[in-house]
């Protein structure tokens, strides 16, 4: 049941941080709060990500190269999305005066 909850609560993280730059776009939450919490979801995400890359490499060490090469690209891939947001979000910033 645990992990039931946490997938769930993951899946609706994860569905946060896809709906920031949508929300920033639209108005109804400040662009320097939806930026920082894309960069919060994507550290935390790359985290987990490292966690779980480490784990896996202590448990087979044989398939090391495999198992960096694929975080590497999954942690490009978040960093991409982070990048993404801050800038819709930065775009929306209601304290720059613009």
């Amino acid at each position: 049941m645990f992990n039931v909850a946490r997938i769930c609560y993951m899946a609706l993280g994860f569905v946060a941080l896809m709906a920031m730059p949508a929300s920033a776009a639209e108005g109804g939450v400040p662009g320097a709060i939806g930026a920082g919490l894309a960069v919060i979801g994507a550290g935390l995400g790359i985290g987990f990500l490292a966690k779980g890359a480490v784990e896996s490499i202590a448990r087979q060490p044989e398939s090391a190269g495999t198992i960096q090469i694929a975080m590497i690209i999954a942690a490009a891939l978040i960093e991409g999305l982070a990048f993404y947001a801050v800038f819709v979000c930065s775009q929306q910033n209601p304290f720059t005066g613009s």
